[in-house]
């Protein structure tokens, strides 16, 4: 009986550091980051971007990522997700770690995060929070030169996308580091560069302007350097 006992045991001890390996990327993401673009002083190096179907454990997401990141949290009207956002923010303030809510300003209010990430589409809202919460860190979306002017008087930082190829549904065709570097040097606000960025791909940001870098699944796992 009592081996039985301790098999189970190890085994969901095995499970928990399963998991939490899965999350082991975005420590050495971080640092690479700030190797290849110029972080403003005071701002994340990397932002993770949670995912219902490729990022399902936000704690271990939060707790996995350094004092000074960035997390921006997407729950895309789940009511689970939305549920746990108290206890992820809570987990965000005790690590350092400036959690955003992605186009959800009341969400963010009640859990007193850091802040919001706006799609590029949205930012009549994102004014409008401004004026209520001065102090937040607003993000935007872009894709396109007239959503980077759309953005840049809104947003105290932009999410360029997709950089590089990436997995995601919504990512459409890459617009390339070059493309992208050059929204980055006209753009007066910092630029992260969102889309296919991991431990391959970073390295070749290097020069690029870019502010940082954002990311879903270069942070999941510590891809081969």
């Amino acid at each position: 009986m009592r081996a039985r006992i301790a098999f189970r045991f190890e085994a969901e001890a095995d499970k928990v550091v399963m998991r939490q390996a899965r999350y082991d990327g975005p420590a050495t993401l971080a640092r690479a980051a700030r190797q290849a673009t110029r972080v403003k002083a005071g701002w994340p190096a990397l932002f993770a971007l949670t995912d219902p179907a490729r990022t399902p454990d936000r704690l271990a997401l939060a707790r996995s990522l350094p004092a000074g990141c960035g997390l921006i949290l997407r729950h895309f009207g789940d009511p689970v997700i939305r549920a746990e956002a108290p206890r992820l923010a809570e987990l965000c303030r005790s690590r350092g770690v400036r959690l955003l809510v992605a186009a959800d300003g009341a969400l963010a209010e009640a859990i007193k995060a850091d802040g919001v990430h706006w799609p590029n589409a949205r930012l009549s809202q994102a004014l409008a929070w401004r004026r209520r919460r001065p102090g937040w860190l607003i993000t935007a979306s872009a894709h396109t030169e007239s959503e980077f002017r759309r953005a840049g008087p809104v947003a105290d930082a932009i999410l360029v996308s997709s950089v590089f190829a990436s997995a995601s549904p919504s990512a459409g065709k890459p617009i390339g580091p070059w493309r992208a570097s050059a929204f980055a040097r006209r753009s007066g606000t910092p630029v992260y560069a969102l889309g296919g960025v991991d431990m391959k791909t970073v390295k070749r940001l290097k020069g690029l302007g870019f502010g940082g870098i954002a990311a879903i699944g270069g942070a999941i796992t510590e891809p081969p350097v």
